[in-house]
């Protein structure tokens, strides 16, 4: 079988979610890389960090002959054993350093004498993290966008599901954009967002086509921020507002953040340090929003919550919690969105419940 040549066709790697080895250090895999990237370092971070003193002070040849010798013997052979494993279990992946240069030259080679033959990136993680930047930009520039809004608790990312050419702004940062927003599983570096963000926009540009439809967010997405570009031109585009009724909105709620939540805590801590957890999230959420809530406020819909707590621990029963998320919503969100809403009436261009945003939505993207 002809070996495949190494590539520099960026888009086609991010189009396609081709597989890709990260052969750089776990730290530099921690502050970024790409969708679906699996790291599996030719060195770890105190050998990098070795050898890049040695590159300083004595230069290549030096740092090449310690990196050898570093990794080498029962070393060298468990990072050829991982390679060996992500090359069978992905044959039409590729392997990149940090510029396609050594590091990934190294690994090829590795393989290799090991009779297995696997292409690289050129230019590596540094060529294709600006093809990123660069693309996200100018698809920010020339995409038509419309933005879903609606009050809290209308199930805006469900309905976003199932618009033409959604990307989902949340579901890339891992965070429902509130102060109860934070999932069980951390939250991914701000550019493995950014990364995630511009490939999500290349294949809505490339694979769908029309106007890509967004949830309205703000700037920050828990801790990832918006690129300004985006937030400027979502600042202008056309709103489709999502309303439901108070009752359907207090149902969605608690299916999120307590059922949801409640499963989440216990697969990943355990039934006991699960509910734990589980409740200092919700608790803890709430006392976030204090100061904006009042004192008063803050501890009638606190003692609401410890309440349907103390119900959901003795018996199993949630529909307590329906009280403390009623009173949320109309005395904290429903105000502070109906205040924003105000300021955007002149771009509202439908209105209504999911059958009549999704009818909408199709209907637009089709001409």
């Amino acid at each position: 079988m002809p070996s495949r040549p190494d590539t520099s066709d960026y888009l086609s790697l991010f189009l396609n979610d081709v597989p890709l080895m990260d052969v750089r250090a776990p730290v530099e895999f921690s502050r970024g890389s790409f969708p679906g990237a699996v790291n599996a370092p030719l060195m770890n971070d105190e050998e990098r960090h070795r050898v890049g003193i040695c590159y300083k002070e004595k230069g290549q040849d030096e740092a090449i002959r310690l990196g050898h010798q570093l990794v080498s013997g029962d070393i060298k052979a468990q990072r050829l054993d991982a390679w060996r494993r992500f090359t069978a279990d992905n044959p039409d992946g590729y392997l990149f350093c940090f510029r396609g240069g050594l590091r990934s030259r190294l690994s090829q080679q590795w393989l290799r004498d090991a009779r297995i033959d696997y292409p690289l990136v050129t230019g590596g993680y540094k060529a294709m993290r600006r093809f990123l930047i660069d693309s996200l930009e100018a698809l920010i520039k020339s995409s038509g966008f419309v933005i879903l809004s609606g009050r809290t608790g209308t199930g805006k990312t469900r309905v976003l599901q199932q618009l033409p050419n959604p990307i989902d702004l949340e579901g890339l940062a891992n965070h429902r954009g509130s102060s109860f927003g934070r999932q069980v599983t951390p939250q991914p570096s701000q550019i493995d967002f950014e990364n995630a963000l511009a490939a999500a926009m290349l294949k809505a540009h490339h694979h769908v086509g029309g106007p890509i439809c967004l949830e309205d967010e703000s700037r920050l997405v828990g801790r990832c921020a918006l690129p300004e570009s985006l937030r400027e031109r979502m600042a202008e585009a056309p709103l489709m507002v999502l309303d439901q009724p108070v009752e359907e909105r207090v149902r969605i709620i608690r299916e999120d953040y307590v059922d949801q939540m409640t499963t989440d805590y216990a697969l990943r801590d355990g039934e006991e340090a699960g509910w734990l957890n589980f409740r200092d999230y919700l608790l803890s959420a709430l006392d976030r929003i204090r100061k904006r809530l009042g004192g008063e406020r803050h501890s009638r819909l606190r003692q609401l919550m410890e309440n349907a707590l103390d119900i959901q621990a003795r018996t199993g029963d949630r529909s307590a919690h329906h009280q403390w998320i009623q009173g949320l919503l109309e005395d904290y969100y429903d105000p502070m969105y109906d205040y924003q809403l105000s300021q955007k009436e002149g771009r509202i261009a439908v209105q209504g419940g999911p059958e009549t945003i999704t009818e909408w939505a199709t209907r637009r993207s089709e001409t």
